[in-house]
């Protein structure tokens, strides 16, 4: 704070300087002059009625702009055929200047709506650009994971599509929130609406009065910046919000309505370009079940899972079977700015139910840390606990005892054992168990 008041007194001292130089007043105002017209400003009642309107118009234009930004990003990342109807106009927009945006506003409209649209329009196109760079940028394994576990809306909102936007966002709105103010205010100058800040600088110009003109130039740079802090301050609160779990309603509605609790294959086949994965697999897991897939890396162990999760479609032949399944993937795919117990608790719906999960098969002490600072064994377990104690029909575990020493993997397959609930239970392991059935 300290070393910040001594930068400022610094530039005073060679604004005084300067003016003393130059020895003109319509030249150059001295800080003490600027400063006492302020302060003769700000006694008047109509000054504090300009500062709001221009408050208000830019305010408008900015928070318009800033809507349809993201309401349009949203709509061009759900549909890329509106993402290529929007490129032009949001290049046209960028590359146009604002003063010809000034004129063909002032002759469409007047004066009175320039500033909210020059606003408007400066803000749109980069917000716009931001937002669509977050949201592509969102994790494609968590969107797997929220798809497989059901995970509502307002989960996915505020623990996958915000983390990945805030950093693009926030980085934008500093840019856009100082052109907001300079263009809004230019706008005004150009424009001259009644009650202003651009109409007293225009006013300020006409009479050579450079203490005025100073002196509403500074009225701008304060508005601006607190502008800016509020904006930000709440943007960046609004980016840390935790809302509670919720559990999932409802089904994906996939394959069928048979079996309930079981899977029955018929001839399936899955390729990746030339390899076959997955040829003419018929099986069938009745409900209940205990299936362990072995086998080498390769032989389609994951394949398979993802394809019983419906997280990949068979090239061939048919699955029937279970709607509600919940999975471990082969990575933990966690939540990381969250804690062990809030990423099972965003599935569960249940705070208390995801902690007494947890105690079964982690030190009390790790519920509440951030997932970066457990150890990868730990993070298996929270992900293993979050698939287990998902509202589900069939449980598939992909390398459930990875990275595990063998006390963990006896205390972990436990736990298995006693919330499998009668579910359908498929587990990929490079473990060989005694009873194993490939």
């Amino acid at each position: 704070m300290r070393r910040k008041f001594l930068v400022v007194v610094f530039w005073l001292c060679v604004w005084q300087l300067l003016a003393m130089a130059v020895d003109n007043p319509i030249l150059l105002a001295t800080p003490a002059k600027t400063f006492a017209e302020l302060w003769n400003l700000s006694r008047q009642a109509s000054f504090w009625r300009v500062v709001f309107m221009s408050l208000g118009r830019i305010g408008l234009g900015f928070v318009s702009g800033f809507a349809a930004a993201v309401l349009l990003a949203v709509g061009a990342r759900c549909c890329s055929p509106v993402e290529e109807l929007l490129r032009v106009p949001m290049n046209l927009i960028k590359s146009v200047p604002v003063a010809s945006f000034a004129v063909i506003l002032l002759i469409w409209r007047g004066p009175s709506f320039l500033s909210v649209a020059i606003c408007f329009l400066v803000v749109l196109p980069n917000l716009y650009i931001s937002t669509l760079e977050g949201l592509r940028n969102t994790d494609g394994k968590l969107l797997e994971a929220a798809t497989v576990f059901r995970m509502p809306f307002v989960t996915r909102l505020f623990y996958l599509y915000l983390p990945s936007l805030r950093p693009f966002l926030l980085s934008s709105l500093k840019i856009s929130l100082g052109m907001c103010w300079k263009s809004g205010v230019a706008a005004e100058v150009i424009g001259t609406p009644d009650y202003s800040i651009g109409e007293r600088l225009y006013l300020s110009k006409i009479y050579l009065d450079t203490a005025g003109v100073f002196a509403w130039t500074a009225v701008v740079i304060v508005l601006s910046i607190l502008f800016e802090k509020m904006v930000l301050l709440a943007v960046d609160r609004f980016f840390l919000l935790q809302p509670r779990g919720r559990a999932p309603k409802g089904s994906r509605g996939v394959r069928t309505q048979e079996s309930r609790g079981g899977f029955r294959l018929n001839g399936v086949c899955k390729s990746y370009g030339e390899t076959q994965v997955i040829r003419n697999l018929s099986v069938t897991y009745a409900p209940g079940e205990s299936v362990f897939l072995t086998g080498p890396s390769g032989s389609g162990k994951t394949t398979l899972l993802r394809l019983l999760s419906g997280l990949e479609r068979a090239d061939g032949g048919s699955i029937e079977g279970c709607v509600r399944v919940s999975l471990l993937f082969q990575e933990d795919r966690l939540f990381e700015q969250c804690s062990a117990a809030k990423n099972v608790e965003l599935v569960t719906g249940n705070a208390q139910t995801a902690r007494k999960a947890l105690e079964q098969v982690l030190p009390a002490d790790a519920l509440d840390r951030p997932m970066r600072e457990l150890s990868g064994g730990m993070k298996r377990r929270v992900a293993l606990v979050r698939a287990m104690e998902a509202d589900s029909e069939a449980v598939l575990l992909d390398e459930p005892f990875a990275g595990l020493d063998e006390e963990t993997i006896t205390r972990v397959s436990t736990y298995i054992r006693k919330r499998q609930a009668g579910r359908t239970l498929l587990i990929a392991t490079h473990i060989q168990p005694k009873q194993k059935r490939e």
